[in-house]
């Protein structure tokens, strides 16, 4: 688990096992979180305001609900700065994918997005679902290849 080629956080390459487990083939579709949404009356982390106390130098009237929303770029960009990328958005959720103005019509079939963490664990314990460990989500996301870069094996393609 893990690799020392590429980013800090994923150091050190160790040794890791899990149990038998279960992953869904596909990811959860817009049409599947709005069921969610409708039986439970779920409310997502994008859909609520930020509290004020936790953002103690932000102006009031900046704390509005939100999300980032990725930008297409001109052309090569520094990517160690995500805002070359990805832009606050205000008012966009899983909803409105683009902002306000935006929706998911047409989309029912694809993978939800602007749902964090606390609101996938919501849609799993409704679901009778977990979420994966992280040693989980790397041995299903390696597909079975040990210390392999991509799913597929090493090579760019």
């Amino acid at each position: 688990m893990g690799s020392d080629r590429f980013y800090p956080e994923e150091r050190p390459v160790r040794e890791a096992s899990v149990e038998a487990f279960s992953i869904d083939r596909h990811p959860v579709t817009v049409a599947e979180f709005r069921r969610f949404v409708k039986d439970t009356g779920h409310v997502t982390w994008a859909e609520r305001a930020p509290d004020a106390a936790d953002y103690p130098d932000v102006e009031a009237a900046a704390l509005v609900p939100g999300s980032l929303v990725f930008q297409k770029t001109a052309g090569p960009v520094d990517l160690r700065d995500f805002r070359n990328w990805w832009s606050w958005t205000p008012g966009a959720d899983w909803r409105h994918p683009e902002g306000p103005g935006s929706t998911v019509g047409g989309r029912e079939l694809h993978p939800v997005t602007h749902v964090a963490y606390s609101d996938a664990e919501a849609y799993a314990a409704w679901a009778g679902k977990s979420l994966p460990t992280e040693a989980e989500w790397e041995y299903a996301a390696r597909g079975g290849l040990d210390g392999a870069t991509y799913t597929w094996g090493d090579n760019k393609q």
